[in-house]
């Protein structure tokens, strides 16, 4: 007979225990975000996203405000006209290749539902938005360190 010494514990939903884990708990904040302006160059973009090992980030204007995300796939684009150009630079601006349909995540939101989203738009960022404001950043690997913070027994954090 196997007897558990954890003592009496008063039932709990699933679905309880899994909203104390929000996006803000494990975001990228923005003061330590990359971002990028409308105005630079694509060059800059790809020297920026090898240097700091990341594969995108938001877009904003000089007031500060989301206008779009720009990753690697829109760098590439620009490398592959260059090719087709016969143009080996990528001279092109980020207000020219940036995504400008964003789909932003409230920071309150759980990480289980936004994993979700993850898998089902194939995105791989999305930025966070709180009052108007961009605030952070989560990926899918703030995702994935997340879920390895967090107890298995009842995915609360540590």
């Amino acid at each position: 007979m196997v007897m558990s010494y954890r003592g009496a514990r008063a039932e709990e939903d699933p679905k309880d225990r899994q909203e104390d884990i929000k996006i803000r708990d494990f975001m990228t904040p923005l003061n330590i975000l990359i971002t990028f302006k409308p105005e630079q160059t694509i060059d800059d973009v790809m020297s920026t996203l090898i240097k700091k090992g990341i594969s995108g980030g938001p877009v904003l204007d000089e007031d500060g405000q989301l206008v779009g995300l720009i990753s690697e796939g829109d760098c590439l684009r620009e490398v592959v006209k260059g090719k087709y150009y016969n143009s080996p630079t990528a001279s092109g601006r980020v207000k020219d290749h940036m995504a400008i349909n964003v789909i932003t995540v409230q920071p309150d939101m759980n990480i289980f539902d936004l994993a979700q989203m993850f898998l089902e738009l194939k995105f791989r960022r999305f930025p966070v938005i709180e009052d108007g404001k961009l605030i952070g950043q989560i990926s899918q690997s703030n995702i994935m360190k997340a879920v390895l913070e967090l107890k298995n027994e009842n995915w609360r954090r540590d």
